[in-house]
């Protein structure tokens, strides 16, 4: 009879060696193909290959690039959650939290390359902005805690807020428009802060 040291412990079937740094790998390769080419561009070749896996490794573990391109946007990255923070405080002062966390998250090298997928693939796709719209409203627009944003039309307070700090982001870290890519954040959010409480608090037309 085989001792116990002797059994060979075999491997469940359609488990991959080494998953979790395979799935990594392949979040790793897709955020950054996403972010120089945007959803369209970025080809599941070229992201397996970029992983150094095979391409069917990817539907494995995402099933498709939709599935993909929605793991990658919220689940390499704190974003979803530090907006949600800043929007939980106080309702007094959330112009000026939203408009630091969210100017703040172009300038880190984690998140930086999430929000640039996220533009490149809501102006090149339409596939891709569309589950853009999905991922925010499940991940973010769901989840704010009621009376952080006035409770008529929030749905458009949040994407006129969104629609200005994108706009000055994109300028900043992205077309690099001098003035504002020279001014220190903390005085473009001094500036901006205000409009984006009135977005999100005060009586809108």
């Amino acid at each position: 009879m085989n001792s116990d040291s002797s059994v060979v412990k075999k491997r469940p079937p359609g488990r991959p060696a080494g998953e979790g740094a395979n799935r990594e790998a392949i979040l790793d390769a897709a955020k950054r193909l996403f972010a120089d080419r945007g959803y369209d561009g970025a080809s599941m070749r070229a992201i397996a290959a970029q992983a150094g896996v095979d391409p069917a490794l990817i539907r494995h573990f995402f099933t498709d690039k939709e599935g993909l391109f929605a793991a990658v946007v919220p689940g390499r990255s704190e974003l979803p959650q530090l907006l949600l923070a800043a929007l939980a405080g106080d309702p007094d002062d959330v112009g000026e939290r939203l408009a630091e966390v969210y100017l703040a998250a172009w300038e880190d090298s984690e998140t930086e390359p999430i929000l640039r997928a996220m533009v490149r693939t809501a102006f090149t796709s339409e596939r891709g902005a569309g589950l853009l719209r999905e991922i925010i409203a499940t991940r973010i627009g769901a989840q704010i805690p009621p009376g952080h944003v006035a409770s008529d039309e929030p749905m458009l307070r949040l994407a006129l807020a969104g629609s200005h700090l994108l706009g000055v982001a994109s300028a900043r870290r992205v077309a690099g428009i001098e003035a504002l890519a020279d001014a220190d954040r903390s005085r473009i959010v001094a500036i901006v802060a205000p409009a984006i409480q009135h977005y999100l608090t005060g009586e809108l037309p």
